[in-house]
């Protein structure tokens, strides 16, 4: 059987060559944790943030310590808003992806 590339350096040079694919990832992060699905919303942050910065550059920018963004993003991890909020704003200012909010009539 052929050997395949791993998944993260799949992702890690989608989006590095591709900025739609980037905001997009993020975009699909956040609206599935407002949608209530958290779980796959960590998960999808997390794997944004292996393909983009990194949990070290996360940590410098978002002055939260690797270990605990690791924790927060992985399968029992329990995010605080303040914690969730400083790591999609320090995510948005170090890729350029810049989320907005739209309101919808449910």
């Amino acid at each position: 059987m052929a050997l395949t590339r791993n998944f993260k350096e799949t992702m890690k040079a989608r989006a590095d060559a591709d900025p739609a694919f980037r905001a997009a990832l993020l975009s699909d992060a956040v609206e599935l944790l407002l949608s209530g699905d958290l779980d796959t919303g960590k998960a999808v942050l997390r794997s944004f943030i292996n393909a983009t910065v990194g949990f070290e550059e996360l940590a410098t920018r978002s002055g939260i310590p690797a270990k605990s963004l690791m924790r927060m993003f992985g399968p029992k991890g329990n995010p605080t808003a303040a914690s969730l909020f400083a790591v999609i704003s320090a995510l948005q200012q170090a890729t350029g992806v810049q989320l907005g909010v739209n309101a919808e009539a449910a």
